[in-house]
């Protein structure tokens, strides 16, 4: 019989289970076979040889044995509390490039994010013992990590040699900071004048409200850039809108978006600055992207809109006022996304959804307004559709739904939980989900580059994350020809 002590033990275990649970196994089901693809996908296409030799091309498994097209380019990185910097330097390290991430010597304070402030989220590196953030280990793809105090002349002084070695910097320190401790352009590019200067910024380095925050707003600005684009404002229930599109609640992403998409167009930057240096002048140049002007590229027609009419575009929300039916919808377990972009879709759709649920014909086929796509825009044709949409939906499943409307060859398709996705057997064949082994935190699962289907130079994802400073030795020795003495001399005058 078991005693109470034994008890006791055992809760305390259940609790540490509970507390750290055992990490999902991936997959859960096997991929497809390739067999199985070519009877059941190839086959059935008329282009099955397309599909094929695109597959013979491109598969990610094929990447490793081909060359890189950014092999030989060198990169600096410097930025704090923000993602731009290094989601920049992710994609030119998954091109091929060597970027070395330098961090202050307690390290990038997002090393430290977890969901909640839950340590247990976090990952600990088998060979040093230090817990970081899931999100920093996934952004810090292919980097290296250096630690050196900036705020030093000593500190200041590698850098700009390991700026000497490189082709380009990733700067997302605070507006002015690097100028103002000796390290901006203007001071490097006077003894390295190939050398390419990105900066990334919130509103820009120059203007009158040039990343205007307070104090201590200037480390993590990303959700001003969304704010100040309207990106913000324009997500959000319509119906919570008061006349010419304001009033309500906007809904801002929990993803740090204006830092993603201001460190893909800074990378894309880069590359064009590289290729005009290498090609054309021999000369470096500085180049900004700013989270508020490269997230307002992709906010459709709004800016057009207001310049046609003078008005705001009312908020849709996740509906597109060009198009009735283009749009999610509640089902019985989950949501399913429908597209009738044309007239003839639309109908098809009709006959679908009547073929059950005959009141769908008779308030919609039957309604004038709705026989054109411009009647049929208006917010009110919209509610209406998407009511009756959903109450069909409503009683059936999301494959249920899609066999039903693919019948009809309608575009249609299920709104994948993050669970369903990672086991969605056509991202687990290609693969776009897929497994890295790290040294440091063991087997972890990520999305796989979208650059990476490629003939011959393919993106390739090597590394996830590295604990801070790890790599100072190997990099002040190779960049710089600083021996392991003089590092440790660094090390114990605060410099490193």
């Amino acid at each position: 019989m078991a005693t109470k002590k034994d008890v006791e033990i055992n809760s305390r275990a259940d609790t540490l289970d509970m507390m750290h649970p055992d990490i999902r196994p991936w997959p859960v089901t096997p991929p497809p076979s390739f067999e199985e693809v070519m009877e059941k996908t190839y086959a059935k296409r008329k282009a099955e040889d397309f599909g094929k030799w695109c597959e013979d091309n491109l598969r990610y498994e094929y990447c490793w044995g081909k060359p890189e097209a950014l092999q030989g380019f060198k990169f600096v990185c410097c930025g704090q509390w923000r993602m731009g910097n290094m989601f920049c330097a992710g994609l030119l390290c998954e091109a091929g490039a060597e970027v070395i991430k330098v961090e202050p010597p307690g390290g990038d304070p997002l090393r430290k994010l977890t969901p909640f402030g839950r340590e247990e989220y976090m990952l600990e590196s088998r060979i040093t013992g230090e817990k970081c953030g899931l999100d920093f280990i996934h952004e810090m793809r292919g980097q290296k990590s250096v630690t050196i105090n900036l705020e030093t002349e000593e500190g200041r002084a590698v850098y700009r040699t390991l700026c000497s070695q490189a082709d380009g910097v990733i700067d997302e320190m605070p507006p002015g900071y690097m100028d103002s401790i000796g390290l901006g352009y203007r001071d490097l590019c006077e003894e390295m004048p190939r050398l390419v200067y990105i900066n990334i910024g919130v509103r820009g380095t120059w203007g009158p409200y040039k990343d205007k925050m307070s104090k201590f707003g200037q480390w993590t600005l990303e959700p001003f850039g969304g704010c100040s684009n309207a990106f913000v404002h324009n997500t959000g229930f319509p119906q919570d809108q008061l006349p010419r599109g304001k009033g309500g609640d906007p809904t801002r992403s929990g993803v740090w978006f204006a830092d993603f998409v201001a460190g893909e167009q800074a990378a894309n930057t880069l590359l064009a600055a590289l290729y005009w240096r290498d090609e054309m002048s021999g000369e470096g140049q500085f180049c900004e992207v700013s989270g508020a002007e490269t997230q307002s590229d992709i906010l459709d027609f709004d800016i057009s809109w207001y310049g046609f009419n003078a008005s705001i575009k009312a908020r849709t929300g996740a509906w597109d006022p060009n198009l009735n039916q283009y749009e999610w919808n509640p089902c019985r377990d989950g949501y399913m996304m429908i597209g009738g972009q044309t007239d003839r879709l639309w109908y098809r759709i009709g006959m679908c959804i009547e073929r059950d649920f005959p009141q769908f014909g008779r308030l919609i086929h039957e309604d004038p307004i709705l026989k054109e796509m411009g009647g049929r825009n208006a917010l009110n044709m919209l509610v209406k559709t998407y009511t009756l949409t959903t109450r069909w939906l409503r009683d059936i499943n999301r494959i249920e739904a899609e066999q039903k409307l693919l019948e009809y060859e309608i575009a249609a398709g299920p709104v994948l939980f993050i669970d369903e996705l990672s086991e969605f057997p056509h991202f687990k064949y290609r693969p776009w989900v897929c497994t890295i082994d790290t040294d440091h935190y063991g087997t972890i699962l990520f999305s796989v580059s979208p650059n990476a289907y490629a003939q011959a130079t393919p993106h390739r994802t090597k590394v996830l994350g590295r604990p801070v400073g790890y790599d100072n030795y190997e990099i002040l020795q190779k960049w710089c020809g600083i021996g392991q003495t003089q590092v440790n001399e660094y090390f114990e005058k605060g410099v490193m």
